[in-house]
């Protein structure tokens, strides 16, 4: 499905979607410990389609490129990327490899653990990236739940602005760093990038570590519900987060990240593009589900306009 009517797309979502199998429990259980949760509930997810999805509700013109299995997750999968919108005629259909599965549980306040099995997300190789797609778009964003060497091509190929989330947190090289514009890792991503074993609580701690990191990158450090902080060369701004009633935390990082980039992309400085992505993502940990729960631009704006 391409958008004809807007014209080419203007952010490009290069990353993974999964099936997300939720089960809610009274509490995250302890390593050996079996917890008995309520009813489970399918809803399609993935820090890529999700991204994808959080950009389109936001109005921004979006193509997902990725990889399917030939099953029914699959065409749950694009189905709903479609519906809200995005572009997937760079979605590649792998025969005999079952699509993407996360596993979560979320507790009684909203926070989650999450276990991927890829599948064909790992078949998103470097070789099967539109050059020219990337190459157009004004914004390229980009994760890691997919091949790493693909990340660093992806990024080599983006002939504008590239958003990297590196989630799930792992030791990134240079070669990936240096084309990154805007770096958008949570706490323990930012522990793992600075080789540190506990993640930083105080922000002086956190724009310290930031402004170590290699590159040159700006960097907006996801809080959850202290909201974000901005560090530029011009200093560090932080954006508190709105008072909400958490439901599930799933997809809340990756709600930010599609509307700081839409924001971008459509003229916001970095500071008001995370005011932005802070009141969406603030919207979506009221909805269970990591799609489902992404907010439509008009819900982020009126929460904007209510707290200004």
């Amino acid at each position: 499905m391409r958008d004809d009517a807007g014209g080419e797309p203007q952010l490009v979502v290069v990353g993974s979607t999964n099936l997300d199998i939720v089960v809610p429990v009274r509490h995250i259980p302890r390593p050996g410990e079996t917890v008995v949760g309520d009813d489970h509930f399918r809803v399609p997810g993935g820090k890529g389609g999700n991204q994808a999805v959080a950009c389109a509700r936001m109005g921004g013109r979006t193509a997902f490129v990725g990889c399917i299995g030939d099953d029914d997750a699959g065409r749950t999968l694009r189905d709903s990327m479609e519906r809200a919108g995005v572009d997937t005629t760079s979605v590649e259909v792998i025969a005999n490899t079952p699509s993407g599965v996360a596993l979560i549980v979320v507790d009684d306040e909203g926070e989650n653990t999450v276990t991927v099995s890829p599948g064909a997300n790992s078949q998103l190789s470097a070789d099967r990236l539109p050059s020219a797609l990337l190459g157009g778009a004004a914004a390229v964003l980009i994760q890691l739940e997919i091949p790493l060497e693909t990340a660093v091509r992806a990024a080599e190929l983006a002939g504008g602005s590239v958003v990297l989330n590196p989630a799930p947190g792992r030791a990134l090289p240079d070669a990936l760093l240096r084309h990154v514009d805007v770096l958008v890792p949570n706490r323990s991503e930012l522990a793992i990038l600075s080789g540190r074993d506990e993640e930083p609580q105080q922000l002086e701690e956190i724009e310290a570590l930031a402004r170590a990191l290699p590159g040159s990158a700006r960097v907006v450090v996801t809080l959850g519900a202290d909201g974000a902080l901005v560090i530029e060369d011009t200093g560090a701004v932080h954006v508190p987060a709105h008072r909400v009633r958490a439901v599930d935390a799933t997809g809340a990082g990756d709600t930010f990240c599609g509307a700081l980039s839409v924001a971008l992309v459509e003229g916001a400085d970095l500071v008001e593009a995370a005011r932005t992505a802070v009141a969406a993502a603030g919207l979506s940990v009221t909805v269970r589900g990591a799609q489902p729960s992404m907010p439509q631009r008009d819900a982020v704006e009126r929460l904007l306009a209510e707290r200004a």
